[in-house]
């Protein structure tokens, strides 16, 4: 359902999935980035491009609240994170780089646990755990612990883990990194598929072109700096580049980002 907001003069806009406006960070002396602005809107896969160091966990850290903001608002669906942190997140589903899942407990025992997190108990969690894995197509390994599945397997389980509580953004932070090839099209077709036949609005963050559809919006980020967003289409225009390889190396005047 399309969440709208009632502005001044009878106006009403569609209120984004995402916006952040103005977000800079730091560590020390070092400045992770700079007045950050961006929006994801519903419905929409947003692409997050940029070199390893642009700072796009960074901004991940900041969404997800494992950092504070300090500077800039973040909000999603409307919830700024600093202000209404418990609605703001139960919009949110996370799957972060770095593998989360507990490996001595079995894939169900995750989402279960997952579930409890989020007020979900019973035959509901039960439910809805049978549900996410059959989407998956890893129904038949939900007794099994999750350290005997493969890069691909335990993604996909992340996946299914970061849906369980029906979000409606889904951010996901360089989620191929480390898997075959057959892993990698399995996880990006489904994670498309969820934008669009359920009109989930996802922020891929990634480093790899291939990911990128010519229909995508697209946000480059370079050293903590917001280069260009839009459609892709556009940034290419934009800069009178070819494609978007040429577009990310104009902008940035660095090497290219991977294919």
């Amino acid at each position: 359902m399309t969440v709208v907001t009632a502005l001044t003069d009878d106006e009403v806009v569609t209120t984004p999935a995402l916006s952040v406006t103005g977000v800079s960070h730091a560590y020390g002396a070092r400045k992770a980035l700079d007045n950050v602005t961006l929006t994801v809107g519903q419905g929409q896969f947003t692409a997050l491009l940029g070199l390893n160091g642009a700072g796009k966990t960074t901004l991940l850290s900041l969404i997800t609240r494992l950092f504070d903001t300090k500077t800039g608002s973040i909000s999603v669906l409307g919830h700024r994170i600093d202000r209404e942190p418990g609605e703001a997140l139960r919009q949110l589903g996370v799957v972060f780089q770095a593998r989360t899942l507990d490996l001595d407990l079995s894939i169900r025992e995750n989402l279960l646990f997952h579930a409890s997190l989020h007020g979900i108990g019973g035959y509901e969690a039960r439910q809805r755990a049978a549900d996410v894995l059959a989407e998956v197509e890893l129904a038949e390994r939900a007794r099994d612990k999750a350290r005997n599945l493969s890069g691909g397997q335990m993604r996909r389980v992340e996946i299914a883990r970061a849906l369980l509580h029906r979000p409606r953004l889904l951010v996901l932070d360089e989620p191929t990194v480390g898997l075959d090839i057959a892993s990698k099209l399995a996880i990006v077709t489904h994670v498309r598929t969820l934008v669009r036949e359920r009109g989930v609005a996802v922020l891929w963050t990634t480093h790899l072109l291939d990911e990128i559809e010519p229909s995508d919006n697209v946000v480059i980020l370079h050293q903590g700096k917001r280069m260009a967003a839009g459609l892709v289409s556009d940034v290419v225009a934009q800069t009178g580049a070819d494609n978007l390889r040429g577009a990310f190396t104009s902008l940035t005047g660095s090497r290219e980002p991977a294919a």
